[in-house]
């Protein structure tokens, strides 16, 4: 069976076809996102290009994505990760606050202007107080915004019944107990609230029928089929997808030992979001922290995804990454499509013998880049069709 898979992005929209019963890519295709009338003007284009398909499976990052505020217990335990949680659902985290809420912390939260709210603290039966605090504030505040409640268990009926009459869902607690994540309850709720925020907030179609053709965010469904691609290479992995907007770096390691100090435990599978490094609407981004890490920006678009590729991974590494032992490397985004393939593996080399960076450097990795749209489609199948996103992805590799 054919199916259509859709990534609706701020610049381009992208299709690629996949046989599901072969696991191969048979076509793919890319057409301008169409802002101007209606986003479903390019995507109804290239699904009349692509011929009969059986299924479209969409995912969108149109629209500016998604901002999102967390307000933990403790930066070090719940509110660390919580803030993974938001970065792997496809959330741009703008504000990160710890402890009781005073009137000057909802202050803070109101003026990075986020688009939901991530409330979490607590391991289920431990502290209650700060989160029920932080709802009660919230509560008594003229502020609407919306919430995903995703704390301390035991206190989530209080921290509901205080927050009841404005928009806020309820999830399963994000650090359930000390040194385990659980992020996928949080994650499905934060994706939700995504796809409404982009498909209603900014109106990018006239109808209802793009909000029920998008099933995820895309920086969603890119960590899915990274995890896909991670079980196909069998090994340590790493993507870097430059953006006109960001950068964003993925990594899919394989599970080993907790160091002792990972109170909120380890994701082994984890995306960083880079807001201010963009080859297109960031580009004074890219030169001002090329210049703060004392790099050359380089010249033309591959020079600048070059600087921005080496930045978004030193900020990975130090984010807690061993990256020593990664045996791939993929490159993605339209800098690097567009570019000769051998250009474009060229311009990953200043991260890859980054001597300067203070991070451990893999060994000879291999290299390639995801030209047609591959790590996007496999996450959107992987759910119906695990075989043939574990075979797309093994050919992209291959």
């Amino acid at each position: 069976m054919r199916v259509a898979c859709v990534d609706v992005g701020s610049t381009d929209t992208k299709l690629a076809v996949v046989d599901t019963r072969a696991g191969v890519l048979v076509c793919s295709a890319t057409h301008p996102t169409t802002f101007g009338g209606d986003v479903l003007d390019g995507v109804d284009a290239l699904l009349a290009g692509a011929g009969p398909v059986g299924h479209v499976y969409c995912c969108s990052s149109a629209g500016g994505g998604l901002r999102l505020g967390v307000v933990g217990f403790e930066a070090l335990v719940s509110a660390d990760a919580a803030y993974r949680v938001a970065l792997s659902a496809g959330a741009r985290v703008v504000h990160t606050t710890t402890g009781l809420l005073t009137a000057a912390d909802v202050r803070a939260l109101r003026a990075a202007r986020p688009d939901v709210l991530l409330l979490c603290g607590g391991t289920d039966g431990g502290d209650a107080d700060t989160v029920v605090g932080n709802a009660r504030r919230l509560a008594g505040s003229r502020w609407r915004v919306p919430v995903v409640v995703a704390g301390n268990a035991d206190a989530q009926p209080e921290v509901m019944a205080l927050l009841a009459g404005r928009p806020a869902v309820a999830a399963g607690n994000v650090l359930p107990r000390i040194g385990v994540t659980a992020p996928d309850s949080a994650r499905a709720a934060i994706r939700d609230l995504f796809i409404r925020h982009v498909i209603g907030g900014k109106r990018l179609s006239r109808g209802a029928r793009f909000g029920r053709l998008v099933s995820a965010a895309t920086p969603d469904a890119v960590l899915t089929g990274v995890g896909v691609l991670a079980r196909a290479v069998g090994g340590d992995l790493l993507v870097v997808d430059v953006g006109g907007a960001t950068t964003d770096v993925y990594s899919a390691l394989e599970p080993g030992e907790a160091p002792q100090d990972a109170v909120a435990g380890v994701s082994w599978h984890l995306r960083t979001v880079e807001g201010d490094l963009g080859v297109r609407w960031n580009v004074d981004g890219i030169r001002a922290a090329a210049a703060r890490e004392r790099l050359s920006a380089g010249d033309g678009p591959l020079g600048l995804a070059a600087a921005a590729v080496t930045v978004a991974v030193r900020r990975h590494s130090r984010a807690g990454r061993d990256l020593r032992h990664v045996s791939t490397v993929v490159a993605s985004g339209g800098v690097f499509r567009h570019a000769e393939p051998g250009a474009a593996v060229a311009a990953l080399a200043p991260a890859l013998h980054d001597h300067a960076g203070g991070w451990a450097l893999p060994r000879a990795p291999r290299t390639t880049v995801d030209t047609a749209y591959v790590l996007a489609a496999a996450g959107l199948i992987a759910a119906d069709h695990p075989d043939a996103a574990l075979t797309l992805c093994a050919g992209l590799v291959r």
